[in-house]
Parts: structure tokens; sequence; C-alpha cells
């Protein structure tokens, strides 16, 4: 992606700790921390300065170990969690000049219903199981502002088909489904509003090999036919690897190297990095 282009989303010094902190864990090389938690209070740094950007009709892969702070990280875009501090500014909102993360609650519920879309690890954080499948995404719809049933029907009938459910079972509740069929819900659901933006969280973890793979294909499509940016978390770099334009890599809270796909895989340059290149080859 060339750096001239204007990003659609720009994130800067993003940070979120649970716990208050203390003398002895606020300093950058605090003595009490052991990795991103401090012995002395308690307090778990979970992002840390975190800085990006992200482009139009690109895949930006962010890789790391449990506890690096990357599914954080996701929490905190999709305002599923509050940041400790940091920006957030997205081109289609405001001219891209305001904060996302002070916005109102109003304005960060129609920022997260119509600027985004988001496809948790596990379906049930996503989707309401006990709705049918053209319900869920139909409540989305009315999330953001939709009220002809008519529409919102052949939206959903539209969506469903495009992620290969079958047309007789739309009405099915996702609890019905498999692994595989409840995550194409939820990414029908997620793009319910055409989002700019989609955010997919560890989105083929505990999937057969042969499911992952085509719900990997259906993402690969959908971005292409949609020239949509995606966010895409995993610890698995095969997955980064075949769809990640950029990739970011994180460690205790911190990215501690970036840089495009092939790069990253080819020539890495910070010792973790190269530990997980070489567990993959």
């Amino acid at each position: 992606m060339q750096s001239h282009e204007e990003p659609v989303l720009r994130v800067s010094k993003l940070s979120k700790q649970y716990g208050n902190g203390c003398g002895a864990c606020g300093k950058e090389d605090a003595k009490s921390l052991e990795k991103n938690y401090c012995k002395n209070c308690g307090t778990v740094y979970a992002c840390r300065d975190i800085s990006f950007n992200l482009y139009e009709g690109e895949i930006l892969g962010i890789v790391g170990e449990s506890g690096s702070g990357k599914s954080t990280l996701m929490r905190c875009l999709y305002y599923d969690e509050d940041v400790t501090s940091g920006e957030a500014f997205l081109k289609f909102y405001k001219n891209g000049e305001a904060n996302l993360f002070i916005e109102s609650p109003q304005q960060k519920r129609f920022i997260r219903n119509s600027k985004m879309g988001k496809v948790y690890q596990n379906p049930v954080m996503g989707l309401k199981m006990d709705f049918s499948s053209i319900g869920n995404i139909a409540e989305k719809l009315i999330s953001a502002g939709s009220r002809n049933v008519a529409f919102m029907e052949a939206r959903s009938r539209g969506l469903l088909e495009h992620v290969n459910i079958p047309s007789y079972r739309i009405k099915e509740k996702p609890c019905n489904f498999s692994g595989g069929m409840q995550q194409r819900v939820q990414i029908a659901k997620a793009l319910s509003n055409n989002p700019p933006i989609l955010l997919l969280d560890e989105v083929t973890t505990g999937l057969d090999l042969s499911v992952q793979a085509s719900v990997l294909d259906l993402i690969k499509s959908i971005q292409r036919e949609l020239s949509i940016s995606i966010i895409l978390v995993s610890h698995d770099l095969a997955v980064i690897r075949m769809l990640a334009d950029r990739t970011i890599v994180m460690m205790d809270g911190r990215i501690i190297e970036q840089g495009m796909t092939d790069q990253i895989l080819e020539d890495p340059q910070h010792p973790y990095t190269q530990q997980l290149v070489h567990s993959l080859l």
C-alpha cells in the first residue's frame, strides 16, 4: 500500500490497561513489570501506545501469541471496551477530524452500526442464537435506522445467499448450524450496512481445516468484490500469509514489528517474529 494515500482509519497511541497502575509500573522501563503485568499492583497493560494506519481496500493482519493484546485492540476499535487513552480517526466520519474514542454514546452506536462490522472468534458474541439467521441481519439493519421490512428481508436473503447459506435454512436459528456456517452468518450480518471497515477476530480458530479454507476464500472474494478495508487478527501465520497485504506483529501489548506481509515473513527482524516464522516453516 502506498503511504501517500489517505488512510481510511488512523489509530494513534491507543492504550488499554486493566487496573490503576502504581508508582512502580508507570514508567517505561519499570522493573515491576513481568511482560505486561505489574507484580506489584496487578495492573495489566493490554495495549501500549498502539499506532497504525489502515488504507482503502487493504487487508491488515495483526499477529501475536495469546495475551499479546490483539483481541483487546479489536474490542477497543469496535467499542466493546473503552480505551484508557489514545485517538482514532475515520476518513468517512466527520471528515476524519473527530477522535472516535471521545464521541458521545449515540455517535459511537452510529459508528459501530454503520461504519464498521465485526466478526467475533466466538459466534455467540456476534449472533443472537435464538433469533433466525435472517432476523440477526435485520436486527443490524434496524440498529442502523432501516424500517422498510421488504428491503430488510431482501437484503438479508441476498447476504445469506452470498455467504452460501442455503435459502431453505435462512429462517433457522444459528444454534442449529455448524461452526463454519455460524461464521458465515456473522460475516453476512457484519456486511449488512456496507461498512467501509470489517474487523475479523480469529474467525477461523476452532474450525476444521476444510471449513477454514472455505471461510478464508469467502473473505478474500468479499474483499475483492467490495474493496472493503479489513483488519484481520490471527495467531496463525498461514492465515496472515494467505490474506494480509501488510502485517503488524504484537507482543506484550506493543507493536514490535510491522511491514509488508511478504517482507515480514521472508526477512523478520525481531527475534519473536523470527521465532513465529520459523514455527510456520
